[in-house]
């Protein structure tokens, strides 16, 4: 099977490390091929501390997935996520040279490569420059730009940031594993892609992605994303909140917590006990549920009223930012018995629980259309989307092009042409992550690949 055929997701997270396989077929939705799952060891909080035992898991995970598949993994889409992870709204412009002519992809790109170069705070690099409405020669709210006249092209840009250390880290894991990494993406914005529909996209949502160590959330409007976050809290913290309210270890808080547990104290009587053994011969330990739900209930509305507060500072008040269709949870922590009713009562707006089976086959196994596997499903259909992206260009390319208008190679091939060169140069390279920009875009990184790969050429 070509590489082309399909993609691999590779999910990087605080308490599993999952690898999905999965191609489209031919009715356009993604059929499943491989999944392979390893316990994270050395991911704190969506951020790597420990090389060897991230290396070691990845290559569990992805030993996993190639056993079931038969297919050998090479590259991958990963996620990041984490609490170094942030945004911000830029506004930028250029002034075209000739008015006369129509808007194009190349003045995209031109506008999109400007807001790289903004000047961010010492250890921070630009990881997402993702374009939300244009404005041209005074006209406002213009979604698609391209095939228009105007002399001053301007948008409204929502810049997503995080830690060069952090992206370093997670790409000296990757390669260490035996791995090229083909793109980096933001995890809610994976999460969305796997879970949330159109409608719900242009009506107004709020994504709330609940994981081990972090909780994110990604909220649309009118078909855009308007907002990110990263809240520093996710499942890991109720589990230890068990564990120390109840004095008992952290396994057995997690079973506690997956098999009993419930977001609404409200069910529980007060004579419903479980049982805990006792460690080596002692007595067991009788939990009442209801003692047990009281204590996830007080962390879990400690997690959506800090969510509550990013969607309020988002200004879904205002009759124009309203978030017709409420809040979508996803990830492990939405599993969690009531939540859904618990996240209506502390936000004041519809919820539901999001399934990633809105691009699945029919027949994907249960495992898959689980809101654990989210992220993986979102970040295979990223890979899909690139490679869509990449032969679109590919067809393209038959025609005569300027050289300002070369697309460049992707990743992967930079970094891999990159080290056979110059190998004492790798830092410079992880410094500069795959980035997700507007349709058929690509930015100055990718550019100047393919200048150097030229210069390969010529020299050969």
């Amino acid at each position: 099977m070509e590489s082309q055929e399909y993609a691999v997701g590779l999910d990087i997270g605080t308490t599993k490390i999952v690898a999905m396989i999965g191609r489209k077929n031919e009715y356009g939705k993604l059929e499943i091929l491989g999944v392979g799952r390893s316990k994270s060891l050395g991911v704190h909080r969506g951020v790597v501390n420990n090389i060897t035992q991230t290396i070691t898991s990845i290559q569990q995970a992805v030993a996993q997935a190639e056993a079931v598949s038969g297919i050998s993994i090479k590259q991958v889409t990963v996620g990041i996520a984490g609490q170094h992870i942030r945004s911000l709204q830029h506004s930028d412009y250029i002034t075209r040279s000739d008015s006369e002519m129509v808007i194009n992809q190349e003045d995209i790109t031109k506008l999109c490569n400007q807001v790289f170069k903004l000047v961010m705070l010492p250890g921070e690099e630009i990881i997402h420059v993702l374009p939300q409405e244009y404005k041209i020669d005074g006209q406002s709210e213009i979604k698609e730009p391209i095939g228009m006249y105007g002399g001053r092209l301007e948008a409204n840009f929502h810049v997503v940031v995080g830690q060069v250390a952090s992206i370093r880290n997670i790409y000296r894991c990757v390669k260490s594993a035996d791995l090229d990494l083909s793109d980096i993406t933001l995890e809610p914005l994976a999460s969305a892609e796997a879970v949330l529909s159109q409608e719900e996209k242009e009506a107004g949502v709020a994504l709330i992605d609940i994981g081990g160590g972090t909780t994110d959330l990604a909220i649309f409007k009118d078909g855009i994303i308007r907002h990110t976050a990263v809240i520093p809290q996710g499942g890991n913290i109720i589990t230890t909140d068990i564990k120390e309210g109840c004095s008992i270890i952290e396994k057995q808080a997690e079973l506690l917590k997956t098999k009993f547990g419930s977001a609404w104290p409200g069910e529980n009587k007060e004579n419903e006990i479980v049982s805990i053994p006792g460690l080596r011969g002692r007595e067991p330990k009788e939990i009442t549920l209801k003692n047990l739900s009281k204590i996830i209930h007080a962390r879990v509305i400690e997690i959506l009223e800090t969510a509550f507060v990013e969607i309020k500072n988002y200004g879904h008040d205002e009759p124009k930012k309203q978030l017709i269709a409420g809040v979508v949870l996803t990830g492990g922590g939405a599993q969690l018995k009531h939540i859904k009713q618990l996240a209506e009562y502390v936000t004041g707006m519809p919820s539901r629980i999001g399934y990633p089976n809105e691009h699945l086959a029919g027949d994907s196994d249960t495992e898959s259309t689980s809101p654990l596997f989210a992220t993986a499903v979102g970040l295979v259909l990223k890979g899909l989307q690139a490679q869509e992206l990449d032969a679109a260009e590919k067809r393209s390319s038959t025609q005569p092009v300027s050289p300002h208008s070369k697309t460049g190679a992707k990743p992967s091939q930079v970094e891999n042409e990159q080290d056979e060169v110059e190998e004492d140069d790798e830092d410079d390279i992880i410094t500069k992550p795959s980035v997700t920009q507007p349709k058929k875009t690509k930015g100055i990184f990718e550019t100047w690949a393919n200048k150097f790969k030229d210069f390969l050429d010529k020299a050969e």
